[in-house]
């Protein structure tokens, strides 16, 4: 009782902070989310299929010492001393941190891709800079974290956690070393415990792997991510939940399958994604098959496409045939009665939109200095698995599954996008105010990512189904309401969405987690 005494104190001063927060800023909506016991630690989760791991195995990790050496309590000593008196500040570092490891790295990340969604200004000359990874912070700033970047970045992010959780399941239950708390009832622990083995330290597993992923992709805020790091790894000693040791093996573990996540990411093609000397043939052979007037930039000075050949980047849970396949048909003919339909409702909508349309066209806008599509789906998924009470290996397998789906789909829209080079509503009239893209119209990104994202977080949470489904359509709309986008455009993009989700969903079923 006086372990929950403890928590529900610290909880009660964050609840307080976070009133006090929201009464200074009316952008945040959202409750604080404290630690819970998991519904299931899935003593399983060691077999579960991995990502880039063939094997849990790939990775090894020390014997540990055992907790009747002298090693071990010398360690139960310092864990002691260390969470005996807690500062305001380490309170707060325990109870942040503890509504979980994968949840608040997420977090980070979709900060991280706000912080960096701005597009590089034009030069005096009239021409756009190109960000420097080797220069990150100088002006225009690594990277320009645009929704496909901001997909990918998201995707291994979420593959490194869960492929390193796996590794550590499966290390977890061959050494079987209790939580601290277990070994010595006197130990003070500010969060809630299970019996889930501690050796190495699923936190620590989580924030290396972590780490080095968001370092690789965010290379201006490494001091940043070493604060974050260092904070996460201390919280677990003040809260008593981990010795040094499970720290030190959770690291370990954390850094190798980094290292062999990246490894993919540097092969990916991202390098040559922005290739630019590719667009006059992506033109050409558009007009080849019969598109009379392609997509130009409506930018003063005009600006180069978005990632032109971001398309041609591997996918997570299908081949580079299978992409082919599931590219939508030809976007109807311009000055077709289909495309004049299509052209009519953005008018009308111009003319008499309502302000549930303005509303919802700006809601769902996502646009410069917002996390994306891809961000606004990681917080839905990351708040569904919390609200379920998933332990850290099951938050992960839902982030990877939601993640690789949304990168699937940023992939196949722009090879769609790229494939047709269709030309924006803007270039017939259509005026907008949520911000205008740069790149071709057809399809929808908004409708693609939404879809393939509902499409996972439906089969993993059956029962809110029908709403991750509206709430995509809803997005699909928003850029009708935004005039940015003919009905065709959405409505393909939300079919392609749903095809690409349930390669994610077939994963899901065949990963041994029996989910």
């Amino acid at each position: 009782m006086k372990k929950y005494s403890q928590l529900l104190t610290i909880s009660c001063v964050l609840i307080g902070l976070s009133a006090a927060v929201i009464s200074c800023d009316k952008s945040i909506s959202e409750p604080q989310r404290v630690g819970y016991t998991p519904a299931s630690i899935d003593d399983k989760a060691g077999t579960w299929k991995t990502y880039v791991l063939t094997a849990p195995t790939d990775v090894t990790v020390a014997t540990p010492a055992s907790v009747t050496s002298a090693a071990y309590l010398a360690e139960v000593a310092d864990l002691k001393s260390k969470s005996a008196s807690l500062t305001q500040e380490q309170q707060e570092a325990v109870v942040y941190w503890g509504t979980g490891a994968v949840y608040r790295w997420n977090e980070i990340a979709r900060e991280l891709a706000a912080r960096y969604n701005v597009p590089p200004a034009s030069t005096a000359d009239g021409k756009y800079p190109v960000p420097d990874a080797a220069n990150p912070l100088a002006d225009p700033r690594f990277p320009f974290a645009n929704p496909p970047y901001t997909a990918r970045a998201f995707a291994y992010l979420s593959v490194a956690q869960y492929d390193a959780l796996v590794a550590a399941w499966n290390y977890k239950y061959t050494f079987k070393r209790s939580a601290p708390s277990k070994v010595d009832a006197t130990i003070r622990v500010a969060l809630p415990t299970s019996a889930l083995p501690a050796y190495p330290s699923e936190d620590a597993v989580v924030a290396a792997a972590s780490y080095t992923v968001l370092k690789a992709m965010f290379p201006g805020e490494v001091p940043y991510l070493d604060a974050k790091l260092a904070e996460h790894r201390n919280s677990r000693l003040w809260a008593g939940m981990n010795v040094m040791s499970d720290l030190n093996a959770g690291g370990d573990l954390g850094n190798q399958v980094a290292a062999k996540v990246m490894a993919r990411a540097k092969t990916d093609g991202m390098s040559a994604a922005n290739n630019q000397a590719l667009t006059a043939g992506m033109i050409a052979d558009a007009k080849a098959r019969g598109l009379s007037e392609v997509w130009v930039s409506q930018e003063t000075p005009a600006r180069p496409p978005m990632l032109p050949n971001y398309g041609a980047v591997q996918n997570w849970n299908f081949d580079a045939a299978t992409k082919v396949k599931l590219r939508p048909g030809p976007p109807p003919a311009i000055g077709s009665p289909e495309f004049t339909a299509a052209l009519d409702e953005l008018k009308t909508i111009n003319k008499g939109q309502t302000r549930e349309q303005a509303r919802i066209a700006n809601y769902w806008a996502d646009g410069a200095g917002s996390y994306t599509p891809p961000g606004h789906w990681m917080r839905t998924a990351a708040n569904a698995a919390n609200d379920a009470k998933y332990s850290e290996v099951r938050m992960a397998r839902t982030l990877a599954l939601v993640s690789t789906a949304l990168m699937d789909a940023g992939v196949c829209c722009w090879d769609t996008k790229s494939f047709y080079y269709y030309p924006r509503p803007q270039q017939f009239g259509m005026k907008t105010s949520v911000g205008l893209p740069n790149f071709p119209s057809y399809t929808s990104g908004h409708s693609t990512f939404s879809a393939a994202a509902a499409v996972v977080l439906g089969s993993i949470f059956p029962d809110q189904a029908d709403d991750f489904w509206a709430k995509a359509q809803e997005a699909s709309d928003s850029r009708v309401y935004g005039l940015i986008h003919y009905r065709f455009d959405c409505s393909a993009g939300l079919a392609c969405g749903k095809n690409i989700g349930a390669y994610a969903v077939a994963r899901g079923k065949a990963d041994g987690s029996g989910l």
